[in-house]
């Protein structure tokens, strides 16, 4: 008798233990999705919605979407969790967060797990922020690149043609001219953004002068070219010798809203802005490329969505699945809609959905006509050090601390120092 029982008993062990393998497999899985906000609008609350829409698609994934603040608030707390070992398992960060990433060994190469077809969808322009040779890192998600607004009812007023923007660095000043009123107390003609992000309006002039400012592997930077002086010196002049737009810095949060309030006539921005201010303009407003120089010429921009190594498989496998959903061309056609982000993917541009939007409402198709002139954002090892002693160094020739060739001098030096253990 005591041994039957004691079979039963094993029995009863191997069944339960059956019944609690097969209930893990049936658990939820669970992943974290960091991302930013670096545009106005409700992006925080769109995102919520996409990942609703998701959930109830995917009843067996639950993902935690977590707003990190801006890019680099959100790279900040990521990088924290990574090195703590709790990495998540997707990001949206800065698509030059590229060798920072690879340089921690934190990300997956993404290349083996969406096909060709699938990958050669996206625009080049993007892409060249996301791979390296022929290995794809990330994917193209929130994505811009610079353009020019311009308020049309000031234009009527300053006896400009409404539909004709300034197509070049003469003209942009000229027109300035004509827009600033009252020295600027009552309107400007330009607001150029100098705060944040002021290396990717710089680089939108050396583009438009004759190339970029760094090399395609992230080890060399060309901040002293004498490209580089030429477009820091238009820059300069705008304020200091044409007095089209404020002397010194200039907030790139404040920008829009000095836009929209009327207090700049026309504005460099993000074309990620472009639903914002089409839902908050009181007046008619315009869209165009970026005026040239020698040739067009923009930087891109924005965020990519990256995913983290050493996750368990169930994880990996739910967080796979997330960046396809986040990238279907109808969900890239609906968010280029809603914020005004660039749709990443050509078949986004085939969907009823924004064949329907760009016909209502051409300026959103400005920013992926001026890809053809686009080349990549600053992107370097380091890449933050880097960023910042550029950033540095730019306000302070524009507020007047050093001189053109003093400070880009300057700026390249110590870039040099800190790039030089990846020149080996």
């Amino acid at each position: 008798m005591k041994g039957k029982f004691l079979s039963f008993v094993l029995v009863l062990l191997v069944v339960l233990a059956g019944c609690s393998s097969d209930t893990e497999v049936g658990e939820t899985a669970e992943i974290d999705f960091w991302f930013p906000v670096a545009v106005g609008g409700d992006v925080a609350n769109i995102v919520d919605g996409i990942v609703e829409e998701f959930e109830k698609e995917n009843p067996d994934i639950k993902v935690n979407a977590k707003y990190g603040g801006s890019y680099a608030e959100t790279m900040t707390q990521v990088m924290a969790s990574a090195q703590g070992g709790n990495p998540p398992e997707l990001a949206v960060l800065f698509s030059i967060d590229l060798f920072t990433l690879l340089e921690n060994d934190l990300i997956e190469e993404v290349t083996p797990l969406f096909d060709e077809e699938y990958l050669n969808d996206f625009y080049d322009g993007f892409m060249a922020n996301s791979s390296i040779g022929d290995k794809v890192y990330s994917l193209p998600f929130q994505r811009s690149t610079i353009v020019l607004y311009y308020n049309k009812d000031a234009f009527k007023e300053a006896g400009l043609d409404p539909e004709a923007p300034p197509e070049n660095w003469n003209q942009l000043v000229e027109y300035g001219k004509k827009l600033t009123k009252n020295g600027g107390k009552d309107q400007w003609g330009l607001e150029i953004p100098s705060t944040g992000y002021q290396y990717w309006m710089f680089q939108a002039l050396a583009l438009q002068t004759e190339d970029n400012i760094m090399s395609e592997d992230g080890k060399k930077v060309y901040f002293n070219a004498p490209y580089a002086k030429e477009a820091m010196g238009y820059w300069l002049s705008l304020g200091k010798e044409h007095k089209i737009m404020p002397e010194g810095v200039i907030e790139w949060a404040t920008v829009p809203s000095d836009f929209l309030s009327g207090k700049t006539a026309m504005m460099y921005h993000t074309t990620g802005n472009l639903t914002n201010v089409k839902n908050n303009a009181d007046f008619d407003f315009g869209v165009s490329f970026l005026p040239a120089n020698n040739q067009y010429g923009s930087p891109t921009g924005g965020g990519n969505i990256y995913l983290f190594k050493d996750l368990p498989e169930a994880n990996k496998e739910a967080a796979i699945k997330f960046m396809k959903f986040l990238t279907e061309p109808e969900r890239v056609a609906q968010w280029s809609i809603d914020t005004g982000y660039v749709a990443t993917r050509e078949s986004a541009y085939e969907t009823d959905l924004l064949k329907k939007y760009v016909e209502e409402f051409p300026p959103a198709l400005v920013a992926r006509e001026q890809l053809e002139y686009a080349d990549s954002e600053l992107a370097t090892y380091q890449n933050g050090e880097v960023q910042k002693i550029f950033n540095d160094h730019i306000q302070s020739i524009l507020t007047g601390q050093s001189s053109v060739d003093e400070g880009l001098e300057k700026a390249q030096e110590k870039a040099e120092e800190v790039l030089k253990p990846f020149q080996k």
